[in-house]
């Protein structure tokens, strides 16, 4: 008999991609072989997105994509859209099963115990039952693993869903995620990216500390590189930034969200700081790394977002000068406060702002690369093949490119950087 095939199609942040990766564990645990994205296959499993409109639509269209591909494959939906509106996932033509986030840890026997299409069954829960916490960490699809030490949020932001879709703030014990990281390096992945959803919260669980947390995940053997992927400002202490500084595996890599440059915006926002604070953090952070790559969020077109405060918000990026900008257009999510704000922002003026923003990331993104030429780095090389050349990242993330050599995959080789590209790739010659 030949094996059934499941693929799975992940929509939105790095919590995501672990969860993913770990339902396609369970499935191959259980005789199921898994096929790529575009391949037929008698499972398809969605892991949802719903931080913007967009990311409902991308779902919606993936799902009718497909059911017209292949109409007898079984479609399990799950994630933060799949709990926020479970009813009109199920309404879709071809979906199966509908999972709530606090159902993923029964993904896989609740799939299996379908006996074929049918009408779609739903498993939701209400906000306060978020409890639960599925472990998960990504393996065997890329050089670096995504490490889930978090999930949840208590902010409650003014524009966020989040705390709706994945309940509070919540994690697992040190000493569980230590040993997914032992099976992380027995696997032979050489970077772990530490994620969740507000990741610097780390503790409310179990009472231990995100820095307790850094310090167990330091002494882990086989493992040779950590990025924190995202640390809110008011988060990011002065204690972790020295250890980030003085290990030597913790790289000079910071993910931090800004949402807005104006201190009138961040209180309507309800962010948990003002710029004067995230500025401070910035430069409490080059004190220690002047090379640190440091990316920031930001939210344009928020409701009574004036030119003048857009205006405040782009110089004050253009001063903090950052490797990197991730931009995003406001987009109202029901039962969110920020619905109902006065203010709102043409749709035509928020895609201007947008684009002013992504020219200026462009220049900042080019002038931190720019100034790598010259100097030497260590680089994780990929498995990535294009044009006759390999990538990988220094530990400031700069992207570095050399002629393919399969015996250099998934090693960190001393390089030195050469001339930039267009792309604001570095030319690198491999020392010894």
């Amino acid at each position: 008999m030949q094996q059934r095939r499941v693929n799975f199609h992940t929509l939105g942040c790095k919590l995501n991609f672990s969860e993913s990766s770990t339902f396609a564990r369970q499935f191959e645990q259980g005789g199921y072989v898994r096929v790529a994205p575009d391949e037929e296959a008698d499972i398809c499993v969605i892991n949802s997105c719903s931080v913007t409109e967009h990311a409902d639509k991308k779902c919606r269209n993936l799902i009718r994509k497909l059911h017209r591909r292949n109409p007898q494959a079984i479609i399990a939906v799950t994630g933060c859209y799949a709990q926020l509106k479970p009813q009109e996932i199920a309404a879709i033509e071809g979906v199966d099963l509908v999972l709530s986030n606090n159902d993923k840890g029964e993904l896989y026997r609740r799939v299996t115990e379908l006996a074929g299409k049918g009408r779609a069954q739903v498993y939701s829960c209400e906000t306060d039952e978020l409890t639960n916490f599925f472990a998960a960490f990504s393996s065997g699809d890329r050089t670096r693993a995504f490490l889930k030490v978090q999930d949840g949020c208590d902010y409650c932001c003014s524009y966020c869903t989040i705390h709706y879709a994945r309940g509070s703030s919540r994690n697992m014990p040190i000493a569980d995620l230590v040993a997914e990281a032992r099976q992380i390096a027995a696997a032979g992945q050489k970077e772990i990216v530490i994620t969740g959803v507000n990741t610097g919260d780390f503790g409310r669980t179990t009472g231990e500390t995100f820095i307790d947390l850094l310090r167990a995940l330091n002494e882990v053997e086989g493992i040779e590189r950590y990025r924190i992927s995202s640390i809110e400002p008011n988060l990011l202490t002065d204690e972790i930034i020295a250890f980030c500084a003085a290990s030597p595996k913790f790289q000079h890599h910071f993910h931090i969200p800004l949402q807005s440059g104006s201190d009138r915006i961040l209180g309507l926002m309800r962010r948990r700081y003002t710029t004067a604070r995230f500025g401070e953090r910035v430069e409490a952070v080059r004190r220690l790394m002047p090379d640190a790559f440091i990316g920031i969020d930001v939210i344009v077109g928020f409701p009574g977002e004036t030119e003048a405060d857009f205006r405040t918000t782009y110089d004050f990026l253009e001063r903090l000068a950052p490797a990197f900008l991730h931009i995003f257009p406001f987009s109202e999510r029901p039962g969110t406060p920020a619905v109902d704000f006065p203010g709102k922002v043409q749709s035509s003026v928020a895609t201007r702002r947008v684009e002013e923003l992504e020219a200026l990331c462009a220049r900042l993104h080019g002038d931190f690369c720019a100034r790598g030429t010259g100097t030497e780095a260590d680089v994780l090389f990929e498995s990535t093949r294009r044009g006759g050349m390999m990538f990988g990242f220094t530990g400031n993330y700069r992207r570095v490119k050399v002629p393919y050599d399969a015996a250099r995959v998934n090693t960190v080789c001393r390089v030195r950087l050469g001339k930039m590209d267009e792309s604001h790739d570095l030319e690198g010659d491999i020392l010894g």
